[in-house]
């Protein structure tokens, strides 16, 4: 307690007053969550605090048109009122970050939501990031170790990679982010619930706030009740918060559930501003918004630190042509796919190895390791393209000999693409255990 007291006082004291006038506009219009504020002159990003009886509510500036500021509100309209004041606060475009967020839980305006005392945040970073060259991203050349034996044999991610999990829901999308989670190897995890229930924000925060974990640990969490630029920001903050630490020199891994709540909210904001839905209702920012997303992740050249950004894509309707998913799936560096059918078999993680891809594998295992991987996804694609004969018994043992051995190892296949939720299989094992498993193919 002693420690936050004096942590605040040192950034009250490095904090510089603001003598000017203070402006205010006024409320003129509101339709739905959209403001119209007239009097008051900001540019995108700024928020402010509306008076609202005795309270006040949180705004932030999203457009402006005919001489007046628009503004979302990032809570509850209820009893505004017209020509309530409305007054600018902080500073517009500008994210608190820093290494005391560490071991906490925040919502998307970076205030506590752990239940433990304010937080300095001592920094301050732009919400759209900071522009880099595209020469100066240094290339994936290392292994992630994520420590889930199908992932780290079969799709080996590499420490600066983007990898989208997509799945329809309820297929298993959060449960492998908890694996990983747990497993993972980096010096800070940020972890971004963006759009997701109450009840597992709760949950996460419960299982991963514990132990040692908890030091090198940030939430951002912004449930689905939330206002949509609430939720967006609550994105963006996360990803300032992992490039921060990435201009430290650190290995960050984000992790962000999920990407569609991100783009559902950026939808809402185009539609209130009057853009048409182009594609299958997304209008062209709402897409833009997760490229813009997306892009911020990556190594550093210039320090030496990194961003591995692991995101969840819902795939609406199962539907892998899903705008966002399409979106996704080509500005990614690779994507995992979660397959229905294998869940109801009960496989866990339902993983379809055949449809999943790491576009950085080659690059950082060596030959004899992809040369594995591939004969096992081979096995895996013959046979899951044959099931139906083999279970009909339409199939002759014989006549195709990839198939016999296919199905001879299918049961070995299953098992080793199983893993139970609590387990963890650094990358030397799984790679070793691929070995083991194909030798002499069975």
């Amino acid at each position: 307690m002693i420690d936050t007291t004096l942590a605040l006082l040192d950034h009250m004291a490095a904090a510089r007053a603001d003598l000017g006038p203070r402006r205010y506009g006024v409320v003129q219009a509101c339709d739905g969550g959209l403001l119209e504020v007239g009097g008051l002159s900001l540019p995108i990003g700024a928020q402010c605090r509306i008076a609202h009886g005795r309270g006040s509510l949180s705004a932030e500036a999203i457009g402006f048109r005919n001489g007046r500021t628009l503004m979302m509100l990032l809570g509850d309209p209820v009893l505004l009122r017209p020509g309530a004041r409305v007054r600018p606060e902080g500073r517009p475009g500008m994210l608190p970050v820093g290494p005391a967020f560490l071991g906490r839980a925040v919502d998307g305006e970076g205030h506590p939501i752990d239940g433990g005392g304010a937080i300095a945040a001592g920094g301050e970073w732009p919400a759209g990031g900071v522009r880099a060259g595209a020469l100066d991203r240094a290339r994936v050349r290392l292994p992630f170790d994520v420590g889930v034996r199908a992932l780290n044999a079969l799709t080996t991610f590499g420490i600066g990679q983007r990898i989208g999990i997509m799945a329809g829901s309820g297929v298993g999308k959060s449960v492998l982010l908890d694996m990983i989670a747990h497993g993972a190897e980096a010096e800070v995890v940020v972890v971004a619930l963006i759009g997701e229930r109450a009840r597992e924000v709760s949950d996460f925060v419960e299982r991963h706030m514990q132990g040692p974990r908890r030091a090198r640990s940030v939430i951002v969490a912004v449930p689905a009740d939330h206002a949509p630029n609430l939720r967006l920001r609550g994105a963006m903050l996360a990803t300032a918060m992992a490039e921060q630490f990435r201009a430290t020199g650190r290995r960050v891994l984000l992790i962000m559930d999920s990407l569609t709540r991100v783009a559902h909210a950026a939808r809402e904001i185009g539609l209130l501003l009057g853009e048409p839905g182009a594609a299958r209702g997304y209008p062209p920012s709402a897409l833009a918004t997760i490229t813009k997303l997306v892009e911020r992740a990556g190594n550093s050249a210039a320090s030496g630190g990194s961003i591995t950004g692991i995101y969840t894509v819902l795939a609406d309707g199962d539907n892998q042509d899903d705008p966002v998913v399409d979106t996704a799936r080509a500005i990614l560096d690779g994507h995992i796919v979660l397959s229905r059918d294998l869940a109801q078999r009960g496989q866990y993680p339902a993983i379809d190895i055949a449809a999943s891809l790491s576009r950085v594998m080659n690059d950082i295992v060596d030959p004899a390791h992809a040369a594995l991987a591939r004969r096992f996804r081979a096995l895996v694609a013959t046979y899951e393209a044959n099931r139906d004969l083999v279970l009909m018994g339409a199939y002759r043992q014989g006549t195709d000999p990839q198939l016999d051995l296919a199905i001879a190892m299918h049961a070995r296949l299953t098992a080793f693409l199983a893993q139970d939720r609590g387990e963890t299989v650094p990358l030397p094992t799984s790679a070793a255990q691929l070995a083991e498993l194909l030798r002499d193919d069975g």
